[in-house]
């Protein structure tokens, strides 16, 4: 069973609780099943990588770790608030996702 996630890939969205906190950042990565989000720059976490191939190099990486989606707020692009996302059925039938503040399209 697939689960709603209120923030999609490319959307601008900031940490609401946490470490980061009200960092800013780009979503690379939405899994709706697990219900969390890859946000860039954010929640960064050292993984230990084995090199793969002869050449390759190992050690330590620095990598973007996964964050519930709650735990985040889209930002609207024409307000720059934060703002939950309202959806709005257009009379032509198309369906869009609205800023609950300013009331325009995300």
């Amino acid at each position: 069973m697939k689960k709603k996630i209120h923030v999609k890939t490319g959307d601008t969205v900031i940490v609401l609780n946490g470490k980061d906190r009200g960092k800013k950042g780009k979503v690379l990565q939405v899994s709706p099943k697990e219900g969390k989000i890859i946000v860039e720059k954010i929640n960064m976490v050292t993984k230990h990588v084995k090199p793969r191939k002869a050449g390759d190099e190992g050690g330590i990486v620095k990598a973007e770790g996964a964050m519930y989606a709650s735990k985040v707020e889209i930002v609207c692009p024409h307000c720059g608030k934060p703002t939950r996302v309202g959806h709005k059925i257009y009379e032509d039938g198309t369906k869009a996702r609205i800023c609950k503040k300013c009331g325009e399209a995300l």
